[in-house]
Formats: C-alpha cells, structure tokens, sequence
C-alpha cells in the first residue's frame, strides 16, 4: 500500500514544475494570469473532491479499499492523457473534473492503513503515509523538471503512466482489509458530504478536530498553491530548480515521517506533536513571506518539513474517536472537508500571489501568500490548544 501512495504522489508531483508553462501555453498570457488560472483548475479539481469523497469512503467502507483504490488510479491515468492532449484550458477543465471525481487514493489509502493499525499505532503508522508520499515528491518532481526539457507534454505522459503501473500494482499485490466484521451497508444518506459530516460530526469531540483539519489545509496549501510561481517570480527558477527544491521538501516530509514521527510521538505525545508541528508552520510560513534568495527558501527546507509531524498527529487523534467500521466515512469525511479547503485555498492563495506581483497591490511581495498562511495556522494553535482529548466511538 505505502508503494502504491509512493507512485501515486510521483504522478502529482511530475505535472508541479511545468503547470505554469502548461497554461501560459495553452492560454498565451503571463505568469500571474496562469497562477489564477491554476487556481481555478485545483478548485474544479477539489470540488469535485468535495462532492464524491465521502461516497467514495462510504462505498469502500462496503465494497472494500481495493476495488476503489484500482478504478480510482484507472480513472486518473485519462485524466492525464487529457492533460497531455490539451490544446486549451477548457480540456484541463474536463481532466481535472474527471480526475477529482475519482482522487479516492489519498483518503482510502488513510482508511486502509486504519484498518491494519493498532489505536497507539495510528499516528504513527499514518506518518508512514506520509513518508511515502514523501519519497513520492521527491522522485516525482525532480523527474518532471527533467522531462521538461522534451516538452511541456511529456511530465502528463510519464503521470499517465505512473498511475497506470500503480493500478496494475495494486490488483496484482493489494490484499482487501474490509472484513465482515467491519463492513458496513452503503447508505446514501450518509455518502453524500452532508449526510457523511452529519453523521461523523454526531461525535462531539471531533467538530473543532474536523475545523482545524480544514483551516490547516487552506494554510499548507500554499505550497502545491503558488511554490512553482513564487520560485520563479521570486528567484528566477527553471521549471528544473522547481523541481528540485519540490524534491528536496519531499526528502524532509519522508526523514521526518518516516523516521522521526515515532521517537517524537513517543516523546511528547500527538497533543503536543500537533502543537510543536503547528508552531514551526508558523515559523517558517513568516519566513518563507520574506525570504528574498533562493538558498535561503531551500535551507528552510529542514524546518518546514519538521512542521509536517501535525498532520500525521492530528489524523491519528481522530482515527482513534471514529469506530472500526466507520473508518473509510471518516476518511471520505475528512477528505470532502479538506477538497472545501482546496476549493478555497487555490483562489487565495494565488489571488493574493497575484495581486501583490503584477495586480497593482500597494507593494511587491511574492511571500504575501505565506504569510496569510501563518495567520491561518495561528488560528488552528488557538483552537487545537481549547480542544479536549476525545473518546473512542463505539462501533455503529
């Protein structure tokens, strides 16, 4: 399963570098124009998130992770030849569509891994996750900044693949994790994104959990939101350097995750790791804002990876207060609150990108979108530290 996350965040990560040459390709205007653009195609991408997510959880919680998990990269892999065909922005519309009704692979890989994880062994198993996608991001846009260089094509092609090899890995050596004793009747009250948060937010405790993880997925995502336009408006970058300063965040997301999480967890807990992770968010969102050399982004690199210990902490939290049979509309609930975010997220960010470099904003500042992103994660501080421990749900 941690092989098919790694191949799977690979293919996100080949299409990063050249997105900006994409759309001033197929749309021939300038940098901020296709930084707006990008964030209307990861809106359309996320509300379609949104909409199936939790049908998609609720149908896995039935049916069993695998068969989602295998249609869900068939249904990407078009997505990506689309992509690769495109001769105008309104095929990367129809990609994206098609491809955001079908992105299962994050939140029934999450629902997979609760499956097989003891309750102390979430959190960290859920950094693994993490760590995986990680090594994923490191290979995925070093390549495509490399693959660049044949066309701005190519990196869709190679995603195409990536997503088709994955789907064939998986049905040859995914084993299904969905037993009787978990399996629970589909019900289309409940797999629609407000049946599925009706249902998950019955549990008290995991309200302002279920907020934070919402305002702290507009906050990160800053990153995939504006990193490729901010490096090359801040600091000249080629699509290549991008790509290597993307792999180089992957490299830390994977140390950190991978290897680090659990001494952490077993050190101070996942209360205090989801504080300590939020805290360093802040930290380096205020410095990324006024970071004026590209050195400088890329030996924060350390840092801002060590923040990334919140998210695998704060998921652990809430898999634990969801039951054993309502782990895969957890995870669809949690995946349709954060599409909400990603629907949000990419106009803000990018918006705020371009109104602060070529919008006529009262100054130049390229970093402005960090820091809105530090404010944001100060919030989810205030509110996390107000949050009792919750109590583990009873199977339902």
């Amino acid at each position: 399963m941690l092989i098919s996350v790694m191949l799977d965040s690979m293919g996100i990560g080949l299409i990063m570098p050249v997105m900006p040459e994409l759309i001033q390709e197929v749309e021939g205007e300038g940098i901020g124009a296709a930084a707006v653009w990008g964030g209307i195609l990861a809106t359309i991408f996320a509300a379609m998130q949104f909409l199936f997510g939790p049908t998609l959880g609720s149908l896995s919680d039935r049916f069993g992770r695998r068969p989602i998990l295998i249609g869900s990269l068939v249904v990407m892999a078009f997505s990506y030849v689309l992509m690769a065909l495109a001769l105008s922005i309104t095929f990367l519309l129809v990609a994206r569509i098609i491809g955001g009704i079908t992105a299962a692979t994050q939140a029934t890989s999450a629902a997979y891994m609760a499956d097989i994880s003891k309750p102390h062994e979430k959190a960290a198993n859920f950094g693994l996750i993490g760590a995986a996608f990680g090594v994923g991001f490191v290979l995925g846009p070093m390549i495509g900044g490399l693959l660049a260089e044949y066309g701005t094509r190519a990196p869709f092609w190679a995603a195409a693949g990536l997503a088709a090899a994955n789907a064939v890995f998986g049905f040859f050596v995914l084993p299904e994790t969905v037993t009787d004793k978990i399996r629970r009747p589909f019900q289309w009250a409940r797999a629609n994104p407000l049946g599925a948060l009706r249902n998950i937010g019955a549990l008290p405790e995991l309200k302002k959990l279920l907020l934070i993880s919402f305002v702290y997925t507009m906050a990160f995502f800053v990153y995939p939101g504006v990193w490729a336009y901010f490096g090359a408006e801040r600091f000249g970058w080629s699509p290549g350097m991008i790509g290597l300063s993307l792999g180089l965040f992957g490299v830390g997301i994977a140390i950190v995750q991978g290897l680090l999480i659990r001494p952490i967890l077993r050190r101070i807990g996942d209360r205090n790791a989801v504080i300590l992770g939020l805290s360093i968010d802040v930290v380096a969102f205020v410095a990324l804002g006024f970071v004026t050399t590209g050195w400088v982004a890329l030996a924060l690199t350390p840092l801002t990876a060590l923040g990334s210990i919140a998210g695998p902490a704060l998921q652990g939290i809430m898999s634990r207060t969801a039951a054993d049979n309502q782990q895969g509309e957890l995870q669809g609930t949690v995946s349709s609150i954060n599409a909400v975010a990603t629907i949000l997220a990419p106009l803000m960010v990018t918006q705020t990108f371009w109104y602060f470099t070529d919008g006529g904003g009262p100054l130049y500042a390229p970093g402005a979108p960090f820091l809105l992103s530090a404010l944001l994660t100060v919030f989810c501080i205030a509110v996390f530290v107000q949050t009792p421990r919750p109590q583990r749900a009873r199977v339902i």
